[in-house]
Formats: C-alpha cells, structure tokens, sequence
C-alpha cells in the first residue's frame, strides 16, 4: 500500500488549504483513515480520523475548522482546512490501517495504530 499525500504550502493566517491523499495498492474503502501532523520539535499531533460510516472524529485544536472527506472511487481523502492559524504549521501526514475497531473511535488517536503513511506535506501558516 502507498500513499501520496499532497496540497500543503504557504498561506497567510485566516487563509485556507487543502490537502489530498491518494492510496494505491489495496481497497480503499476498507480502511481506516487518519490525518496527523508533526511541528518541528514535537511529537505527532492527531488531527482528525474517519472509519467507515462513521464520522469522522476531530482533535479539538482543528474542530470547526477542518473537514475530512473521501472518495472512494478516487482512491482519496481530502483535508479541507479552514480559517488557518499560525499553530497549524507543520508537517501534515495522512495513514491508514486495516484494521477495523468497533469501540471508541479514540483507539485511532495514537500514530502507533496506523500502518501506512505518506510521505507528509508542510503547511505553513504565516501570521
């Protein structure tokens, strides 16, 4: 499995991206998939996953601001990020995994549940 992430650059703050990732190799749709994110000097941050019918599930820091959506026919999930702050620059990741589990949805916050990633995409935001 591959992932391509792309979409990242330089925006002003208030100002808007988005952010799209594309797999290859298996059947998209079975997937779980998660958006994180990496500023210099610090741990990866979760952003915002999505299993399947669900919803998807949003770090407070984003929510209200950022949108995930999928495309299953495309093979992509998107990253739609509005009203930018400074605080958002970092290195942004998308990553998935197989592996379905039907309790909290927070079991998906940590990285260490993913198998997959791409390659990350920095977004900066200047204030």
């Amino acid at each position: 499995v591959q992932l391509q992430a792309s979409g990242g650059g330089l925006v002003q703050a208030g100002g808007s991206l988005r952010l799209s990732c594309t797999t290859s190799g298996r059947a998209f749709s079975v997937f779980v998939m998660g958006w994180f994110r990496q500023a210099p000097g610090k741990e990866r941050e979760f952003v915002v996953v999505k299993r399947s019918g669900d919803s998807p599930h949003y770090a407070d820091s984003v929510k209200g601001r950022f949108t995930m959506s999928r495309d299953n026919a495309k093979n992509t999930v998107y990253l739609q990020m509005n009203n930018l702050e400074p605080e958002d620059t970092a290195v942004y990741y998308c990553a998935i995994t197989p592996k379905l589990w039907s309790g909290s949805v927070y079991y998906y916050v940590s990285p260490a549940r993913y198998e997959y990633w791409g390659q990350g995409t920095q977004v900066t935001v200047s204030s």
